[in-house]
């Protein structure tokens, strides 16, 4: 069996990650970058920005049209790698 029957996904979909980091002012176009990267079609206009209640955080939602697993998974991989990403789900 191949990785993408193995997904509970159907591809290809719109997949909306949210993530999370430090109140920073690189850090959307940190983001943004690494979007795009693996999702060409993204627009920037629709990514979703919410600060914390003190601040301190950011949580940025994009709703990709994911293609595959694999390109999804690189895509998670690379996020979670950055210094200035705290989390993505």
């Amino acid at each position: 069996m191949s990785d993408e029957n193995d997904s509970l996904l159907e591809f290809p979909c719109a997949f909306p990650l949210k993530i999370m980091g430090g109140a920073n002012d690189a850090f959307a176009p940190a983001v943004l970058d690494i979007v795009l990267r693996h999702a060409p079609d993204f627009d920037g206009a629709t990514m979703e920005t919410r600060a914390s209640s003190g601040g301190k955080y950011v949580s940025l939602t994009c709703t990709i049209n994911a293609t595959d697993k694999p390109k999804l998974d690189g895509l998670y991989r690379e996020l979670t790698a950055h210094p200035l990403v705290k989390i993505v789900l």
